[in-house]
């Protein structure tokens, strides 16, 4: 497919990391969009390097990101842990390249002012990846306020309960609020914009003597009068998905799974498995009711494949960038409230953005 595109209609882009991030969650996408050529491949593990000439035959291996940048790319994606990505994330934007950076992208509003005015120097694109806009729940969501099923939406309860402690990890940039707590504030963002006050509860423990947050739920008020929560956990055995939205014409109910994750680790890929990708089984369809009684709503398809699409479109000056710098920014000033409002036991408010 790829090669129905000329040389001069492709881009050329590196993805710095080939963990779980790098090796699942960018490069399937990245090769699922004929306009990109992925260059490259910094990792130093011999491992990875194996596993990136199995899923990526031909794509070479760098050692560093200065050693990629030199072998001519125009955009870049960082996906290395939080404690690195920060400098990494500066050092591309410093060598003029477009840069997608994982999530969190800084570990607090402060530090992603920085990143966001290296951008501006730059003249170059600095986009967060909140690919999780595109989960299958989300976006047969989207699709259904946006018919009208709900009326006006008065308010959302979003909860993603992972059975997952081994994944929990310390430190200033870490703990689930930074982690998964960045992916649903953004869905919730997405949906319903800005954030004007904050509430918020953590659930905090310690590992290896350093305490860390291993759940929370956060309310969100937001500057159109829909009130939202989101909650996740990590260390409480449970491990469940749920969507409750009420609105003036009636409610809806979704318990979809993490669709795209379960086919990626099952050995899946978005170029090869067609129109069945991220679309949820009918049992597990979301439920509708109304004055005219329940109705399965169908599940969309969600696709992380479409901000690779946009993105390409943005690098070639076709259109914005998948999340807007912005939008990126005002996640993180709402996670900084939130943990505000733990810490101080009140509510939180935020200049809108």
């Amino acid at each position: 497919m790829g090669d129905r595109i000329g040389a001069a209609d492709r881009r050329r882009i590196g993805v710095v990391g080939y963990g779980a991030g790098g090796h699942f969650f960018h490069t399937p996408f990245i090769q699922a969009v004929p306009g990109w050529e992925l260059t490259g491949v910094v990792t130093r593990s011999d491992d990875r390097r194996a596993l990136l000439a199995t899923e990526a035959p031909g794509v070479p291996a760098f050692d560093s990101l200065d050693a990629l940048l030199d072998a001519g790319v125009d955009a870049v994606v960082i996906t290395t842990p939080p404690e690195t990505r920060q400098d990494l994330v500066l050092r591309a934007l410093e060598r003029g390249v477009h840069t997608v950076a994982d999530k969190p992208f800084a570990p607090d509003a402060a530090a992603g002012r920085l990143l966001a005015d290296a951008a501006a120097r730059s003249g170059r694109i600095l986009t967060v990846f909140h690919n999780r806009r595109l989960d299958t729940d989300i976006v047969t969501l989207r699709a259904l306020i946006t018919e009208g099923g709900l009326g006006d939406v008065w308010r959302v309860n979003s909860r993603f309960d992972l059975d997952d402690p081994a994944t929990l990890e310390t430190g200033p940039a870490h703990g689930l609020l930074r982690d998964l707590g960045a992916h649903l504030v953004d869905q919730m963002t997405h949906l319903f914009g800005p954030v004007a006050r904050v509430d918020a509860h953590l659930d905090l423990t310690r590992i290896d003597g350093v305490e860390v947050d291993c759940g929370f739920v956060v309310n969100l008020h937001h500057a159109n009068g829909v009130y939202t929560t989101v909650s996740s956990s990590k260390l409480n055995h449970l491990h469940e998905r749920e969507i409750l939205a009420y609105g003036s014409a009636g409610s809806y109910v979704s318990a979809m799974t993490d669709v795209q994750v379960r086919q990626l680790f099952s050995g899946l890929r978005p170029a090869t498995h067609g129109s069945g990708w991220g679309v949820e089984e009918p049992a597990r369809w979301g439920t509708l009711r109304t004055a005219a009684g329940p109705r399965s709503i169908p599940s969309a398809a969600g696709d992380y494949t479409q901000y690779y699409v946009q993105l390409l479109a943005a690098v070639r000056g076709e259109g914005p960038p998948p999340v807007l710098l912005t939008e990126a920014l005002h996640t993180l000033e709402i996670l900084d409230a939130a943990r505000q409002s733990a810490t101080e036991g009140r509510s939180v408010t935020l200049p809108l953005p």
